[in-house]
């Protein structure tokens, strides 16, 4: 973590047991704890795998022994932006093609998110972000935007008090001034996606720079997850495809939210440009030094 006029900037990667970030992040491809040698490198990491939680017979939750051995292997001042579990936010049960949709019967359940929230009950002090994240809705899922925002907004009300939430939506169109309103009416933090058809980062940031004062968290996260991976072979220590016209207009907007807001999370993911790491590589100069744009 950086503080630069008054605003913590947290970078990470998005997950952390990659073999092929060995000479970049660990010291072998199979180091004797890879989330405690990453925390060497980065103070923050945002954490994804107790997201995929529905099944069609329950929906799973994290085991205690490892958000535990996460608490362990991290210093104090390390923070993790956690993907809550897409029980919550699934608005209906995993179907396969041409098959009927069933509703979610955990989705935005607040009694659900507190069993969530007891199994991360040793890492809570180090949680930076409590993240929801909706994929796309369309009229099937749910009728409209004004409905969804209007239980969201129900169900933030009957979450616990005091601890830091993020939401994350996938309908471009909705990120808008009435979802900015929302988010402030309900002090919880937007989450920027840059991929997966949303609108550029930097735009909505310019766009609704006077909404942006207390947290916020923006993933590089890419649009092409299948063609990444094949063209990287899941060897993660290269750039494969380049975006640096793209990372520098994110980033010069992300320097004009310094001193405005306070905390600023930026989780980058391999399939962005290839490397994670290498990505970071770039941004850091972007963000910290003297350059002109």
């Amino acid at each position: 973590m950086t503080e630069i006029k008054g605003t913590k900037i947290h970078i990470g990667t998005c997950s952390w047991k990659y073999p092929s970030w060995e000479g970049l992040v660990y010291s072998s491809r199979e180091p004797v704890n890879f989330l405690a040698e990453y925390a060497q490198k980065y103070k923050s990491v945002e954490v994804d795998q107790w997201f995929w939680s529905l099944g069609k017979s329950g929906a799973g939750l994290p085991k205690k022994e490892t958000v535990a051995e996460y608490s362990l292997a991290t210093p104090s001042d390390f923070r993790f932006t956690i993907k809550c579990p897409n029980a919550l936010t699934l608005t209906h049960l995993p179907a396969k093609k041409g098959e009927p949709l069933q509703p979610n019967a955990y989705f935005l359940d607040p009694e659900f998110f507190n069993k969530f929230l007891d199994t991360m009950d040793v890492l809570v002090p180090k949680v930076g972000l409590f993240i929801f994240q909706f994929g796309y809705l369309n009229q099937q899922m749910r009728p409209s935007k004004t409905a969804f925002f209007e239980e969201l907004a129900a169900f933030i009300q009957k979450l616990p008090v005091g601890f830091p939430y993020a939401l994350e939506i996938r309908n471009p169109k909705w990120v808008d001034q009435a979802w900015f309103d929302l988010l402030s009416t309900t002090r919880v933090s937007p989450v920027l996606l840059q991929g997966y058809w949303m609108d550029d980062v930097a735009k909505t940031i310019d766009t609704y720079l006077s909404n942006l004062t207390d947290s916020l968290c923006i993933r590089l996260h890419g649009e092409d997850r299948e063609g990444m991976e094949e063209r990287s072979g899941e060897d993660w220590s290269q750039i494969v495809r380049s975006k640096d016209d793209e990372i520098k207009r994110i980033m010069k907007s992300v320097r004009s939210l310094q001193g405005q807001v306070k905390q600023i999370y930026l989780n980058i993911n391999n399939h962005y440009e290839g490397s994670a790491p290498r990505t970071i590589q770039k941004i850091e100069p972007l963000l910290f030094d003297d350059v002109i744009f």
